[in-house]
């Protein structure tokens, strides 16, 4: 299947609905692209995710780390 947000094939199963059959949970390694495939077809359709949120490798490869949580104060 091809990720609607990278355009690259090759999406895991990360997880499934405890009713088989229901819902499936697929995650892109590339650009990290989480989905039901219950989603709405601009969700999970490549084909009319909206362009201005889709990233290449190299988008990818030059993105900022997300920065870690600060400890919590007491």
């Amino acid at each position: 299947m091809t990720c609607p947000r990278c355009s690259t094939d090759g999406a895991a199963v990360l997880a499934t609905s405890p009713v088989p059959g229901v819902w499936t949970v697929h995650r892109r390694g590339l650009c990290g692209f989480v989905r039901r495939d219950t989603e709405p077809p601009a969700v999970r359709a490549a084909a009319h995710y909206p362009d201005r949120f889709r990233v290449t490798a190299d988008d990818v490869a030059v993105a900022v780390d997300v920065p870690t949580v600060p400890a919590r104060r007491t």
